[in-house]
């Protein structure tokens, strides 16, 4: 018998070795230079990655859920306005809306996307709303032509959420060049990720740029000079660093990630049961997760991890019905989509250097998965 492939979710030491002698010697050179903190590696990233995402500003900071935190506080959030998001998403999302000072107002997802229902948010705006939050879920832009129709009907900033998607386009448009700002994760698994923590926020207004700098550094652009009273959120010289050192393989890295999601497609297509992800017209995924549908989600799971294979559900609840937001009432009816995703997505492992050995074996796990469970 052949023995067993396994199949991890993702495989960060696997891209570390292919780059390993650069990233150990831009390490190195950190520690020799004692730029841990802000420094000319921050200064690098910050214009490097803003050249390549096509915006004029990139404020750095600890983590993307700062990112949206900063950006929110800069955009003028206060008690009471409301701001739109998804309701399908991880928690950064939301939680940021009311740390800085805003109601949240969830709006359910596309049926074949899973972001934000374009169709469903206009019925949303109420004079104390102030902005939406589209998110690119999952590595797929959302419909940003009637996000920004409603906007500007309606007076309302755009704040992307682009924590999974670096380098996917809309109509052949970077996603994070439409709104206000966009706001982007480093976390180490994400398509361009650090060894830590680490996020930013691109803009192309020179003002907001300036205001999501100082709020995010103690509320000064020079230290010991606090214009306003600001937080602690930097992105510390090392990851800098070595996101400097990855930025230049992103694009290579999400052809391949495209290419694995091609071949996934192809291969899953036609097995009973389960469900591909949809492209919409004019969109380019960047596959951060490549997720499926399946009624028996939870048992298909288990089938793959019985095989070496390792999945994860990306989120298993619905954002409107997790207890910290049990007090807003909701029910299932009220975000259809979302609540019948959350019961039957599941992320299978994708990442660049997968392999062709490692690809068969999901897709013969998927095909033997009704065999097994007969």
């Amino acid at each position: 018998m052949a023995d067993t492939v396994h199949v991890p979710f993702a495989d960060l030491h696997a891209q570390y070795l292919t780059i390993k002698s650069d990233i150990d010697a831009v390490i190195a050179d950190v520690i020799r230079t004692s730029a841990f903190i802000r420094g000319p590696y921050v200064d690098k990233f910050e214009a490097a990655f803003a050249d390549m995402m096509n915006a004029k500003h990139c404020v750095s900071c600890a983590n993307g859920t700062d990112s949206l935190y900063i950006a929110m506080h800069a955009l003028g959030v206060k008690p009471g306005d409301e701001v739109i998001a998804p309701a399908h998403s991880w928690i950064s999302t939301t939680e940021t809306i009311t740390q800085a000072g805003g109601k949240v107002v969830f709006c359910d997802t596309d049926p074949l996307t899973h972001t934000i229902d374009t169709s469903k948010l206009a019925a949303l705006v109420t004079p104390r709303t102030v902005g939406v939050i589209p998110v690119h879920i999952y590595g797929q832009p959302a419909d940003m032509d009637p996000i920004m129709a409603i906007a500007k009907q309606h007076g309302l900033w755009i704040l992307e959420d682009c924590a999974q998607s670096h380098l996917a386009r809309y109509k052949g448009r970077l996603v994070g060049t439409f709104g206000n700002a966009a706001s982007f994760s480093f976390y180490p698994g994400k398509n361009l990720g650090a060894m830590g923590d680490a996020g930013a926020v691109t803009t192309n207004d020179p003002e907001l740029a300036k205001r999501m700098a100082m709020f995010a550094r103690h509320g000064g652009l020079t230290k010991g000079d606090h214009q306003i009273e600001g937080i602690n959120s930097r992105l510390d010289g090392l990851q800098a660093a070595i996101l400097s050192v990855k930025l230049p393989h992103l694009p290579k890295w999400t052809r391949a990630r495209q290419h694995w999601a091609n071949v996934y497609t192809e291969r899953l297509s036609g097995i009973p049961g389960v469900s591909v992800p949809a492209v919409a017209e004019g969109r380019e995924p960047v596959w951060h997760l490549y997720v499926i549908r399946h009624e028996r989600r939870d048992a298909l799971a288990a089938h793959l991890k019985s095989k070496g294979i390792q999945t994860v559900i990306n989120y298993p609840t619905a954002l409107p019905f997790l207890p910290c937001y049990a007090p807003m009432g909701h029910k299932p009816s009220d975000f259809p989509n979302a609540h019948r995703d959350q019961s039957r997505i599941l992320s299978l492992p994708i990442f660049p250097e997968m392999t062709e050995a490692q690809i068969d074996a999901v897709v013969e796990a998927i095909r033997s998965f009704d065999g097994a469970a007969a």
